[in-house]
């Protein structure tokens, strides 16, 4: 990252799609050459657009360019996309041959880096486009999605405004202790941190409800009727699931807390999947979609004396979250298949496996794309809601105004770190070293 800040107008290159073949590539420039060097390399490009243009061409391969001017683009540089067919031999060599006519290969985060710098975003928004980018659930999703669109930014800048404001008054009566001049009354002053002290402390409420850790791994188990579901949460969490040879006997679903080592997790047991033959067997199929979208782990049973069902297929085969975990189920009764563990309510067989798996999915998810943000920005949160709290104390003690003027400076300082309007070289390689080329 220290390279990268003594080398910010260099023209960059990267590939911004996953790489592999495709329909569509886009390799993706920013810097001063972005608008010529694809001229260098074969492309016929318009001469530098004063506004966003998108144009075809012909040559190397086909595809489109789209050219944003500076400094209206994300990066505050010229930026250009080269939008292509996704032929892996052909994105090499176009990407070889750009880099040959002057680009430099993009280091990992550098284009959001370029946003950062160029006031484009603040450091939390940068840390959201990373949660988007490895959001691994909707709740993840949703909350990064939040944070990019500036809940947590705006309040603060306001804040910070609100603050320096109330500096300055400090300040210029220390200026002009001589003069007969009244800048703000104490009371006046109250009022203004109190109103400081809320909006900091409505903030630390925001991030204290978004840790991670605060929500346990959620496993819902799902699959046929009579796959052996609820015998295999009886066994799991040591709980009284009805069980019964007959299909369909889960309605409704049950939640238990089930403690495996140094994770907790929620188990969930919900209804077999089954056409709904009349509208209590339709509510509980609702149930068990609505608990199966909202699950970290999707335990699928599959038991051993049966055949694997389409829709349990297609489960399998896709790619989309929540991940599966499928299991045989009822291993005493018929031999399991090699490729997925097996378990046996009944005689416990592959039960401890299991608990293990759990206990090592469980683990992946507990760090959060955003979960290093948050610290970051509790840890600010925290100590300048103590700045205020020591300033606000100061005026009812009519103590010196130089302390004041102090607890004011130090509590903007760690606004500042928390939206990077004062940053360290150091704290943006931990940052931006965790995105990915091309972002």
């Amino acid at each position: 990252m220290t390279d990268m800040a003594i080398s910010l107008h260099d023209t960059i290159v990267a590939l911004a799609t996953p790489p592999g073949p495709g329909g569509r590539a886009i390799l993706r420039l920013t810097g001063r050459g972005a608008f010529d060097l694809p001229r260098a390399v074969g492309i016929d490009l318009p001469p530098a657009p004063a506004t966003r243009i998108v144009q075809a061409f012909a040559s190397p391969l086909p595809g489109e360019a789209y050219l944003w001017p500076a400094p209206r683009t994300y990066t505050g540089q010229a930026l250009a996309e080269l939008h292509v067919v996704g032929c892996v031999p052909l994105v090499e060599r176009l990407l070889a041959d750009l880099v040959a006519a002057g680009a430099r290969p993009a280091e990992a985060g550098e284009f959001t880096l370029r946003a950062f710098l160029a006031g484009k975003v603040d450091l939390t928004r940068a840390e959201a486009v990373l949660g988007v980018i490895e959001a691994g659930s909707r709740q993840q999703l949703r909350q990064a999605l939040a944070q990019l669109a500036g809940n947590l930014a705006r309040p603060l800048a306001a804040l910070r405004e609100d603050l320096l404001n109330l500096l300055a008054d400090v300040e210029a009566a220390l200026d002009f202790a001589d003069e007969d001049l009244a800048f703000q009354t104490p009371e006046q002053m109250l009022h203004r941190l109190a109103a400081a002290l809320a909006q900091v402390t409505l903030v630390q409420r925001q991030l204290a409800q978004r840790a991670v850790h605060d929500r346990r791994f959620r496993v819902v188990l799902a699959g046929r009727p009579n796959a052996g579901k609820s015998a295999l949460f009886n066994a799991l969490t040591g709980g009284s699931a009805l069980v019964s040879a007959a299909a369909g006997t889960t309605r409704d679903y049950l939640e238990r807390r089930v403690d495996l080592g140094r994770v907790s997790l929620e188990l969930v047991d919900t209804a077999g999947w089954q056409a709904g033959a009349d509208e209590i067997t339709e509510q509980a199929q609702r149930l068990a979609r609505e608990q199966a979208e909202k699950a970290d782990l999707i335990l699928l049973c599959l038991p051993a004396e049966e055949a694997l069902r389409d829709d349990e297929g297609e489960l399998l085969a896709r790619r989309s979250h929540p991940p599966v975990l499928a299991v045989t189920t009822k291993a005493d009764l018929a031999p399991a298949s090699p490729e997925r563990p097996a378990v046996s309510a009944t005689t416990g067989e592959g039960i401890a496996e299991l608990r293990r798996l759990l206990v090592e999915r469980a683990g992946r998810g507990e760090e959060a794309p955003l979960a290093p943000s948050l610290s970051r920005c509790r840890g600010h949160v925290d100590r300048c809601l103590d700045h205020l709290r020591r300033a606000h104390a100061l005026v009812v003690e009519q103590d010196p105004p130089e302390l004041l003027a102090l607890e004011l400076r130090e509590a903007l300082e760690q606004l500042g770190r928390l939206t990077g309007a004062v940053y360290t070289d150091d704290l943006l390689d931990r940052i931006f070293s965790r995105f990915c080329v091309g972002k």
